[in-house]
């Protein structure tokens, strides 16, 4: 394994308990308190480096809707209580302020401070982490007025957003290029719907994503993911590679697995196989960006490929594999050491260039989601 060693064994041994306090004890209580804004309602987008709000910035959609799924998950995993409520008054907010405050279907993609409308494009990487927080909330309660708006949200999709070359644009307006990004996060979205809802529908739906990323995501040859992508699907060259999006397919392929029964070990491995190319020799850390042939294309290296990683041999590990939840306590424990070990309690490094030094000044809410999924899995798998 490239990177630092873990010399104290205790620190793989006790690292999941120690990531899932820093979660109960630190954040948690930070991006319910701190992170939110009590004057106009709705998460704050990011804090500042002394861990006070940036309270100008703007709210994009997705990260609200990444922190009413922080909550949910929290509180159906029976870590914080009180999380229930704090999803339920977010999504409260993201229904009041995001959707169709201009009359037309879906939701707008950012936000001023003031809950006001600054962008009102419908974007698709919105529309499936909002999906995503829609599931939690009902795993949470089964309300029927949630499920309304989870059907709401899949007609628009399969109205407005579905492209006849398969998945789903950009965007309304359409913009290119096309992004394997918004769709590995519906597939995603889909796999949490069928698991809230235990309906067969969503298997279906998430069966359309598995084809997509097997017929033009992703390179069997190459054994890459592509990123960009022409209206029918054709790569856009030089194909970009990035790491974390491998080992993210590799883990929400378990989760597919694991609701159909479809075998998914031979990519996975692949997935993972490539993804460990593109490493930073000094850490072991994911860097952001490569090429097909495994040069590194962006040497900076930012913290949610890292949780990813975590995620991936998670996977592995929940497969079976020999070695893999060795290798996914060395992967949150670089995590830890790297990222969390912030000044401010319940915060986190975004991101890092080639020598160690920060690239990011403030503390984005955005990242929370990563961090705490990654956390959550290792509890369920690995402790």
């Amino acid at each position: 394994m490239a990177g630092e060693p873990i010399n104290a064994a205790e620190d793989a041994a006790e690292i999941v308990a120690r990531l899932k306090q820093r979660m109960i004890d630190h954040a948690l209580p930070l991006w319910s308190t701190e992170g939110w804004d009590k004057s106009s309602g709705g998460f704050i987008d990011r804090l500042y480096r002394d861990g006070t709000a940036d309270r100008m910035a703007p709210r994009r959609v997705f990260v609200q809707a990444r922190q009413i799924w922080c909550y949910a998950k929290a509180a159906q995993m029976g870590w914080y209580p009180q999380g229930r409520a704090i999803a339920l008054k977010g999504l409260e907010h993201l229904l009041s302020r995001a959707k169709a405050p201009d009359g037309k279907p879906g939701y707008v993609h950012r936000l001023t401070p003031d809950g006001a409308v600054l962008d009102a494009r419908r974007d698709a990487y919105d529309h499936a982490f909002i999906l995503l927080a829609l599931a939690s909330v009902y795993a949470l309660d089964r309300d029927a007025q949630v499920r309304t708006e989870i059907d709401a949200l899949l007609a628009f999709l399969d109205s407005g957003l579905r492209s006849p070359h398969g998945g789903v644009h950009e965007s309304l307006p359409v913009s290119m290029p096309r992004r394997q990004n918004p769709q590995m996060h519906l597939f995603e979205a889909m796999i949490a719907c069928f698991d809230a809802t235990h309906d067969l529908s969503f298997q279906n739906r998430a069966g359309e994503f598995f084809a997509l990323f097997l017929a033009n995501l992703y390179d069997k040859q190459k054994r890459v993911l592509g990123e960009y992508f022409e209206e029918d699907w054709s790569r856009i060259e030089p194909v970009s590679v990035e790491p974390g999006h491998q080992a993210e397919w590799a883990w929400l392929l378990k989760g597919f697995e694991r609701i159909t029964g479809c075998p998914t070990g031979q990519r996975r491995g692949e997935l993972l196989e490539t993804a460990l190319r593109y490493r930073d020799a000094a850490t072991g850390c994911l860097v952001d960006e490569g090429d097909v042939a495994g040069n590194v294309r962006r040497d900076t290296r930012r913290l949610w490929p890292q949780t990813e990683m975590a995620k991936a041999w998670i996977a592995q590990a929940e497969g079976g594999e020999a070695g893999a939840a060795d290798e996914a306590r060395a992967a949150l424990v670089r995590l830890e050491r790297h990222y969390l070990s912030h000044p401010v309690a319940g915060g986190w490094y975004d991101q890092f260039d080639r020598d160690g030094n920060s690239l990011v000044d403030t503390i984005p809410a955005s990242s929370f989601y990563h961090v705490l999924c990654a956390v959550t899995e290792a509890e369920q798998v690995l402790s």
